[in-house]
């Protein structure tokens, strides 16, 4: 199977300082989190959460294939993609 984001849904978690969204390999779903420091999140206005998920939200396909592209390295529960993984 491939990795899927067939839900649009997305959350920012403070605590972690990024966004929460949803990948599904089959019916196994696949939680990943992208840090607010890896989003282009600068040129947006609102607050933080505002300004995080819309800078997600723009980002959205290019994030997804970083998702892909760390999911094919191996089975994790959790991924986090940083700054590093979209060099």
């Amino acid at each position: 199977m491939t990795l899927a984001f067939p839900n649009r849904s997305r959350s920012y978690d403070a605590a972690r300082k990024a966004i929460r969204f949803l990948g599904y390999d089959g019916t196994f779903e696949v939680p990943f989190f992208v840090e607010v420091q890896a989003l282009k999140a600068s040129q947006a206005t609102g607050d933080n959460e505002t300004r995080y998920l819309a800078a997600f939200d723009a980002a959205r396909i290019s994030i997804q294939d970083v998702a892909r592209e760390v999911y094919s390295h191996g089975r994790k529960s959790l991924y986090v993609l940083t700054s590093y993984d979209f060099k």
